[in-house]
């Protein structure tokens, strides 16, 4: 009769540390995960707008909608295109 004492302490060690790796995946927040991009669009084309976005001074309008500040509607308007291309951008993975 074969002696299954070694097979059985690798086996119980692989269960060990699979269990491990388990629980630290989940201790991590959720990633979405991957977002094609909308037709047309590329990453190039997302990060140009940004930048045009920036160039215009879109960062300090999003900062003042953020904390609740009255802005005009053009300046809403293109927060909230800022806001849209960022997901786009950052669901798209193009920061990687």
């Amino acid at each position: 009769m074969k002696d299954f004492s070694g097979s059985l302490k690798a086996l119980a060690c692989v269960a060990v540390v699979a269990t491990l790796a388990g629980c630290a995946a989940e201790s991590r927040p959720s990633d979405p995960g991957f977002r094609p991009l909308p037709s047309g669009m590329s990453c190039q084309s997302v990060r140009s707008e940004l930048n045009a976005l920036d160039a215009r001074g879109t960062a300090g309008k999003v900062e003042a909608v953020s904390a609740g500040r009255k802005v005009s509607d053009k300046d809403r308007a293109d927060v909230q295109r800022y806001n849209t291309l960022l997901n786009y951008y950052l669901g798209g993975r193009c920061h990687v």
